[in-house]
């Protein structure tokens, strides 16, 4: 399964104007509440533990770290018990101090998405990007005026105009460019020496996602795409982008990188792919992780 896929929460939409329910259940002791501490999950156990759990608690544990106006979001229920998201940002240093000290750690949530079970890795990069989008958006884009939490946190409404803002998510291309039996990777320039990876890009206004890998693959290494025959996606919560996994056949194997966002572009025989994929080195190639959905676009074309 690809990381950050196969959230079960029941979203309960409805539930999100009710806000009865929402305060009963935020007081309920059969709910679970994560909390997140400037985008860190919180987690069980010791730093060093290998396979730690994610840290849902109930009620009334982590409460007393987050600030008066914290955001607070409701995630979902999960057989039938309410799963809420609390920030506790304004909390000095809370797995050494107060309410959770010594019962866990936060992580970084890429490294908490590696170790955790996948339905608990989807349930917190929901959270996260949740979190992230309500601390981006505190002001309104229409009269600058300062915005208010609404619907249990899909929703913050301006106090002055009254516009309403809500949860965004950034539609991404990811596209493995084919040609016979190799695909083309490319390194970017934020890429450490040796890593490469699918190419990647914003879909823009006005554009299919076909229209947009082609685009990108021309902008980003100078090749013509044909036939584009869509994945897999994958929710990509740094910020909150949903990343649409592609495969893009061209004619030929030449290609001109930009030099801009690709500093190094190279074709990757099936053979070698596999290789890799089987944890074997070659030098100065390297393949994402299994977090990313880059990895699983290679996997399946390598396994055909």
């Amino acid at each position: 399964m690809i990381p950050f896929t196969g959230n079960p929460l029941d979203r309960a939409s409805e539930k999100r104007v009710d806000a009865e329910w929402i305060a009963a259940k935020r007081r309920d002791p059969g709910s679970l509440i994560v909390p997140l501490w400037r985008l860190q999950p919180f987690l069980l156990g010791p730093e060093k533990t290998e396979q730690p759990e994610a840290g849902f608690l109930r009620p009334g544990l982590a409460e007393s770290l987050a600030a008066p106006d914290a955001v607070v979001v409701f995630l979902g229920l999960e057989n039938g018990n309410a799963v809420f998201a609390l920030d506790i940002s304004a909390a000095e240093d809370p797995a050494n101090a107060g309410a959770l000290a010594g019962l866990g750690h936060f992580r970084e949530m890429r490294a908490a998405a590696m170790v955790l079970p996948a339905k608990d890795a989807a349930i917190l990069g929901q959270a996260k990007a949740l979190i992230d989008w309500h601390n981006r958006h505190g002001f309104c884009a229409a009269c600058g005026a300062r915005t208010e939490l609404a619907e249990a946190g899909y929703k913050r409404q301006c106090t002055s105009c009254k516009a309403e803002h809500f949860p965004r998510t950034d539609p991404v291309v990811i596209m493995l460019a084919t040609h016979g039996d190799a695909c083309l990777v490319g390194r970017g320039k934020q890429f450490p020496p040796g890593w490469y990876s699918a190419l990647a890009g914003f879909v823009e206004p006005g554009e299919t996602i076909e229209e947009a890998v082609r685009r990108e693959l021309f902008e980003e290494v100078g090749v013509k795409a044909g036939r584009v025959a869509y994945v897999a996606t994958q929710p990509w919560p740094f910020p909150s982008s949903l990343m649409i996994g592609c495969f893009a056949e061209v004619a030929g194997r030449d290609f001109q990188i930009d030099g801009n966002e690709i500093v190094e572009a190279r074709w990757l025989e099936r053979k070698d792919a596999c290789a890799l994929l089987a944890g074997e080195a070659i030098e100065g190639v390297r393949i994402p992780p299994p977090i990313a959905i880059a990895h699983h676009l290679i996997k399946a074309w390598a396994e055909r």
